[in-house]
């Protein structure tokens, strides 16, 4: 009776979710037949207070040691359930999830009896699963109670704040060579309307001041490792070539004689190659461009107080750190990429980004409006919406600030130059902030007028003056306005380096390119990968106080790791079976942590697992040619088990999926949540990675009758969330292919996708494609 297998089974109904298209009693009444199940209940919501209560009181009663619960999907809930068994007394790892939501129901819902029949496989491969589960243990590893912040602006300035007020170090590395972000260059801020400066510069010099915040100016990340709670992380620091002697006298200014285009200025200005950034910045020195010094060195001879060194060297910095904060803000469109409205041919066409420095008393022109091809005072402006979002062929998105600036900066002209007159052109204005409908009605009374109509052209008339042209709505045609200035509302994009942050952090972006959270309603701030948290316009459009209040989110995340001493980490790690191993090293060779080393002498050599630097992925289980290693919770027997019940019916007419994790499975989810409907007969087996899945899994499929098998992942080079996993999985499957062509079996039956996590579409096309070769396949 010890060693008995007593498995509980609960079907979610999920509301209508599930229920609506696939039938729960007849799923409960099947599972009861099979062996090992002790018990199988439906429950209108299992993840609920009653349906939690119901499965631990038949842990209780019942005696069960596994759980199966059969509802949405485990990346979403499973830490709940795992929480809910433990609380019963049974050891939580032996719980097994079954996804038959956003892999079945929402995505078959136009075919009910496939569906049916898809959820009863899925529900058998998750009972075979559980019935070899083991107890596991949960790692510990102590937490290093230091935050390292990406990006100095306003997010990260605010996330560096809280976390070292709250008496904890942090690492503030900005990529410029001054703090403060993109909201320096704001001439006023909605809708209390104080400058961009005077916002700043209080958030500014608290950091500049405080002790627990290494700031770290002109500096990159180039490399991370480790885990959460202890993450080694390589920066690279830029030399200033200007030192802390620097005492703001100008010297060096008159000296230089190289100018370029001043970005702070947007354009609308020269700088010389030594400049200040803007008054008050931090560090409070001078910069030298790089790129635009000629390495002259009068700037050197100029300097009284011996502050500029132009051999100054980069340096290479190691920081440890427990959580990472993602601060890296936004980028503004360029509408010379794609040539609208005429921006890169006439001066008279500028962005609203140009019109703020205007508007600046500090700006390039004192605070008045001009146009720029001959510096006169415009008689009329008008505002063209929507410059970069909502097209689908820049960004289908919306990037949410563009209203918001349009109406602020319509209200700033309307009060310091009211003999101005404002025409702005609209899709619809989008003012749902505080404060903000009240601007929108002050300067409709003010004359400012709004017409909801798409631009047809830009032109210009032979005075410089332009002509708008538009399909208006309201009057049902298509009107022509001639202005002396056009201000293009150009949206948010995202950040310029964040490829390359994708690539060191391994954070996934969405197909906006911004970076992904873990759950958009439940986990908005956190990643998939523990420890690293999204702050402010990084993770989407936002404005200045929705910016500060996720990134205070994000520092309270990290201060709620920072309150342990200690981190449970999962147990999915390696293990090795020393009867098996013959100490051959292709595990150690391939494991991207360098998890894996091999101990002892000679014939005697065997490998060894380093349990903290595991990350479980299942490289060296995919490859090992012994089988003496297997990842605990993903073992080769448990994942068989599971393509063998898939295949007990039918099996020439499915397919066999091995989705990562981390990035394809999750792909599937995505075309769950948006209902994208593919064919039924996909059978999902989930890895950790793709480097998992060996050689003999594919095979175990092939020889129960699979009519196809899918291998997926992440994208290579750069996207495995296990640095390389993907590629060895890309190796094996190339040599098996070669192996399978030689043995004169169909190789198209074999198939390799990259699927990310927002690939829904991507996931969709591949099930399709590969459905239709196999119904061609059966036709012959």
């Amino acid at each position: 009776m010890i060693n008995e297998i007593r498995i509980g089974v609960y079907v979610c109904h999920c509301g209508l979710n599930i229920a609506g298209v696939i039938d729960i009693d007849k799923l409960v009444e099947e599972a009861s037949r099979l062996d090992d199940v002790a018990v199988a209940r439906a429950n209108l919501y299992c993840c609920s207070e009653p349906g939690q209560m119901e499965i631990q009181k038949d842990i209780r009663e019942l005696s069960l040691n596994r759980v199966v619960v059969t509802a949405g999907s485990p990346r979403l809930h499973e830490v709940t359930f795992k929480r809910a068994v433990a609380a019963a007394g049974l050891n939580p790892y032996l719980l097994e999830m079954v996804n038959i939501r956003e892999h079945c129901s929402w995505v078959h819902h136009g075919d009910r009896e496939k569906a049916q029949a898809k959820a009863w496989d899925l529900l058998k491969m998750g009972i075979a699963k559980a019935r070899g589960l083991s107890p596991l243990t949960d790692r510990t590893s102590p937490v290093k109670k230091r935050a390292l912040v990406l990006g100095g602006g306003v997010a990260g300035l605010k996330a560096s704040l809280v976390i070292a007020d709250s008496g904890f170090e942090v690492d503030l590395v900005e990529k410029g060579p001054v703090l403060g972000g993109a909201a320096v260059r704001l001439s006023r801020v909605s809708p209390a309307f104080e400058t961009g400066v005077c916002l700043l510069t209080p958030m500014v010099t608290r950091v500049a001041r405080h002790p627990r915040i290494n700031k770290l100016v002109n500096a990159e990340i180039e490399s991370i490792e480790g885990y959460v709670g202890a993450f080694e992380v390589g920066v690279r620091k830029r030399p200033t070539l200007v030192n802390e002697n620097c005492d703001l006298c100008g010297e060096c200014l008159s000296a230089c004689n190289v100018e370029v285009p001043d970005e702070h200025q947007q354009g609308l200005a020269l700088r010389k190659a030594v400049y200040l950034p803007f008054d008050g910045c931090y560090p409070d020195r001078f910069v030298i461009d790089s790129e635009a010094c000629t390495r002259c060195g009068d700037c050197v001879s100029a300097c009284p107080a011996d502050a500029i060194d132009l051999t100054m060297a980069e340096e290479r910095i190691k920081l440890s750190v427990g959580a990472v904060i993602v601060a890296t803000g936004f980028s503004s469109f360029k509408p010379e990429t794609h040539d609208l409205y005429s921006y890169s041919r006439f001066d008279n066409v500028v962005t609203s980004s140009q019109l703020e420095r205007m508007l600046d008393p500090h700006g390039p022109t004192q605070g008045k409006v001009i146009r720029v091809s001959d510096g006169k005072a415009p008689r009329r402006i008008a505002f063209i919406q929507c410059v970069g979002s909502r097209n689908e062929e820049t960004h289908p998105y919306c990037s949410k600030i563009c209203c918001q600036i349009t109406l602020k900066q319509a209200r700033q002209i309307t009060d310091s130059f009211p003999e101005i007159d404002i025409a702005v052109y609209y899709k619809d204005i989008r003012a749902n902030r505080k404060g903000y409908e009240e601007i929108y009605a002050e300067i409709r009374k003010k004359g400012v007028l709004f017409v909801r109509g798409e631009i047809v052209s830009v032109d210009e008339n032979q005075d410089r003056s332009l002509v708008v042209r538009a399909n208006a709505e309201l009057f049902g045609r298509e009107v022509a306005d001639e202005v002396d200035l056009v201000v293009l509302a150009t949206g948010m994009e995202p950040c310029e380096k964040k490829d390359e942050i994708h690539k060191i952090l391994t954070v996934p972006y969405s197909a906006d390119g911004f970076f992904l959270e873990s759950h958009p309603k439940l986990r908005p701030i956190e990643t998939s990968l523990d420890g690293i948290f999204l702050a402010g316009s990084c993770h989407g459009p936002k404005d200045i106080s929705e910016t500060l209040s996720h990134a205070s989110g994000a520092a309270a995340k990290a201060l709620g790791m920072f309150s342990k001493d200690y981190l449970s980490l999962d147990a999915y790690v390696a293990v090795v079976d020393e009867e098996k191993c013959n100490g051959c090293g292709i595990c150690a060779g391939l494991c991207p942590y360098r998890a894996i080393r091999i101990v002892g002498e000679k014939k005697e050599k065997k490998a060894q697992v380093v349990l903290a630097a595991c990350k479980g992925c299942g490289v060296c289980a995919g490859e090992c040619p012994e089988n003496a290693v297997t990842i605990q919770g993903f073992t080769h027997d448990q994942l068989t088990s599971q393509i063998d019940a898939a295949l007990e019916e039918n099996p020439a007419e499915k397919i066999v999926a091995f989705c990562c994790n981390w990035c394809s499975y999750a792909g599937a989810d995505c075309a769950g949540v948006s209902r994208m409907q593919y064919p039924s007969n996909v059978r999902i087996v989930r890895t950790l990675c793709s480097g998992r899945v060996s050689r003999e899994m594919i095979m175990r499929a092939f020889e129960n009758g699979a009519g196809m098998v899918l291998v997926s992942g992440c994208h290579p080079p750069g996207d495995c969330h296990y640095i390389s996993g993907n590629l060895v999985a890309e190796r094996r499957i190339r040599r098996l292919k070669k192996k399978l062509a030689k043995e004169g079996f169909d190789t198209n039956r074999l198939r390799l996708q990259w699927i990310s996590a927002t690939e829904g579409a991507v996931f969709m096309q591949t099930i399709n494609e590969m459905n239709d070769y196999l119904e061609k396949e059966m036709l012959k």
